[in-house]
């Protein structure tokens, strides 16, 4: 089997190859249907979405109680952190015989795991460094006043975190959105299987049209986060000065000798 031309000559430029890219993407037929563009890329949506709020679930709670108490924290960032070490097709693979004996065949569940896997880590760090980071007499100010620990919490301690929290959020999801391409090898139809297809029907323009939107994606969903995290802190935006209008000194007397 030939090397598709994206893989033999990655940078040269070639007319033709981007022309396959063009015509495959702005072809109709091709975003219409089950295994169409457009149902390839709402399917790579949903699972990162799931993956992402999944893991939010899992991660964010447990980091924020750890931060606060500060204890138990090195056992668990490390339990935590075995995520980042297994590689995300290894963990699909595991976790692929498990998914059929229970029934819940092929394709999302095994990648959806393998998703929340990678996206727990940068989360579960960042909201606990976040929360554990708040400063101490903003703390001390706050019990002072009479607050409990649960309104400190979350009154006081994830406002401050949130800027920390959210990047890890971030940084999760465009993990999440870029690592679900590997769906496609277990049998989930997402915009992977564009690039799996293409390949194997050396299709470069399939190939390239799924490469492409997956990097489109993965740029839109930083944006997005960006964007929230923009909304959520506005404390943090510099306030704007005010262009003072210029003085006008007052014309010059003379006075008489």
């Amino acid at each position: 089997m030939s090397v598709p031309a994206p893989l033999l000559a990655a940078g040269d430029s070639d007319p033709g190859l981007w022309s396959e890219f063009w015509s495959y993407l702005t072809t109709a037929d091709n975003w219409t249907g089950d295994r169409g563009i457009a149902a390839l890329l709402v399917a790579h949506v949903q699972i990162s979405v799931v993956a992402v709020l999944l893991a939010a679930a899992v991660a964010i709670v447990p980091a924020v109680l750890l931060g606060h108490t500060r204890r138990g924290a090195f056992l668990a960032v490390s339990v935590v952190n075995i995520g980042r070490a297994l590689p995300s097709f290894a963990i699909i693979a595991l976790v692929l015989p498990v998914s059929l004996e229970w029934g819940l065949g092929l394709g999302f569940w095994p990648t959806c795991v393998a998703l929340v896997l990678l996206a727990v880590p940068p989360m579960f760090t960042n909201a606990y460094t976040g929360v554990r980071d708040v400063d101490p007499g903003t703390v001390e100010a706050a019990v002072g006043m009479g607050m409990t620990p649960t309104r400190v919490v979350t009154r006081v301690e994830v406002p401050n975190a949130s800027p920390l929290i959210i990047t890890g959020v971030r940084v999760s999801a465009v993990q999440v959105v870029a690592t679900a391409t590997l769906g496609a090898l277990v049998g989930f139809s997402c915009l992977g299987s564009l690039i799996v297809e293409g390949f194997a029907q050396q299709n470069d323009g399939k190939l390239l049209t799924g490469a492409f939107l997956v990097a489109v994606l993965s740029l839109v969903t930083e944006a997005f986060f960006s964007l929230v995290q923009r909304l959520a802190t506005p404390w943090l935006r510099a306030p704007r000065r005010r262009a003072r209008p210029a003085r006008s000194d007052p014309p010059a007397v003379a006075l008489d000798a």
